[in-house]
C-alpha cells in the first residue's frame, strides 16, 4: 500500500455517495453509513473493500445485472499496524475520541463512573490488533486442524477446550471479533462485546494489554504523547465497565464442563445462556447486530 490516507479518503467519498437504507435490526441509514466510515478509518483493508464491491463495479453495464456477490480482501504481513506506512500519524486520535475528565470530584458525573482513558483505549486497540493477526496466522497455518500439543499455535490454544475442534470458518469469525472491537475503539465507542466471541476476544486482549507495548519503542512513544489520567491502564476497571458478566470464563473450569449448554443444570440455575461454540457469534439479545457485510481483514 503506497498511500493509506488517499485510499481512506476515496473510500469515505464512496460512502458519502452511496444510498443507504435501514436494516432489520433497526439501524438507521446514517448509522449504517457511519459504521462503514468507522471501519474505513480503522483499517485500510476495509477501505479497499468499499471500493471493490462487485455490484458497484458493474453498475452502468447494460450487459450485466448483479444480484449478489461474495468477495474478500486479504492483508498480508503483520496486519494494520505493520502495513500502514503512515504509522502513528494516521492512527486513531484517542485523545479526542476518549477525552476524559481528571477532576475527581464526587459531583462530577463523568468521574463518578467508568472512564476509558486515551492511553487505556490506545493500548487496548494495539492488543486487539495484535491478537487479530495471531488468530488469522493460526487459520492460515492450521486451517481445520484441531488444537493439540503437537503443533505450535499462536492464539487458539489459549481458548477454552470446547473450541479446540472448531474449523477454519469458525476461527476466522473469532479473529474478526478482535477487529470488530478494535474498530469500535477507532470510532470512539466503548468495545462492549456483542456476542460470546467478542467476550473471549476482549478478555484475551485485556490479559495481553499490560505487556502490549513493552517491546516497541515506537508504540511507547505514541502512547506517551497521549494525555495522562489517574485511571490509566486500570484493566480491572475495564472488566467491570465493559462486560455485562464474566460467565464465559467458567468455560476454562474443568469442574464446570457442560455448563455451556443451556440445558445444563448449572446453566439453567444461573441463567447463563448459550455458550456452545456454534452460538459464539450470535448477537446478544440486548445488543445491536453488526453489519453482516463487513469484510474479513485476512
Amino acid at each position: 500500500m503506497r498511500d493509506a490516507s488517499a485510499l481512506r479518503q476515496l473510500a469515505l467519498d464512496a460512502i458519502d455517495e452511496r444510498e443507504y437504507v435501514g436494516t432489520d435490526d433497526g439501524s438507521s441509514p446514517e448509522e449504517g453509513a457511519e459504521q462503514d466510515r468507522a471501519a474505513v478509518r480503522a483499517d485500510p483493508a476495509c477501505a479497499l473493500a468499499e471500493l471493490l464491491v462487485p455490484e458497484n463495479l458493474v453498475d452502468g453495464l447494460d450487459a450485466v445485472e448483479a444480484h449478489e456477490s461474495v468477495f474478500s480482501v486479504t492483508a498480508t504481513g503483520r496486519g494494520a499496524l505493520a502495513d500502514d506506512e503512515d504509522g502513528p500519524a494516521s492512527w486513531p486520535h484517542f485523545d479526542v475520541l476518549f477525552a476524559s475528565c481528571p477532576c475527581g470530584r464526587e459531583s462530577c458525573e463523568q468521574c463518578a463512573g467508568f472512564q476509558l482513558t486515551p492511553r487505556t483505549a490506545a493500548t487496548l486497540w494495539i492488543a486487539l490488533g495484535y491478537l487479530a493477526d495471531e488468530a488469522y496466522n493460526d487459520v492460515e497455518a492450521h486451517g481445520d486442524e484441531p488444537v493439540d500439543d503437537a503443533h505450535d499455535w499462536s492464539l487458539f490454544d489459549e481458548y477454552p477446550r470446547i473450541t479446540f475442534r472448531q474449523d477454519a470458518v469458525w476461527r476466522r469469525q473469532a479473529a474478526r471479533c478482535f477487529d470488530d472491537l478494535a474498530d469500535d475503539l477507532a470510532a470512539g465507542r466503548w468495545p462492549s462485546p456483542r456476542c460470546a466471541g467478542e467476550e473471549m476476544a476482549l478478555h484475551l486482549a485485556l490479559n495481553l494489554a499490560p505487556d502490549a507495548i513493552d517491546d516497541s519503542g515506537s508504540l511507547t512513544d505514541w502512547i506517551d504523547r497521549l494525555p495522562t489520567h489517574p485511571r490509566d491502564l486500570d484493566w480491572d476497571a475495564c472488566v467491570d465497565g465493559l462486560f455485562q458478566d464474566t460467565d464465559i470464563l467458567n468455560l476454562f473450569d474443568e469442574a464446570l464442563d457442560g455448563m455451556e449448554d443451556p440445558d445444563d443444570p448449572t446453566n439453567r440455575e444461573f441463567g447463563i445462556g448459550d455458550y456452545r461454540p456454534s452460538a459464539w457469534f450470535r448477537t446478544f439479545n440486548n445488543q445491536k447486530s453488526r453489519d453482516g457485510r463487513r469484510p474479513f481483514r485476512r
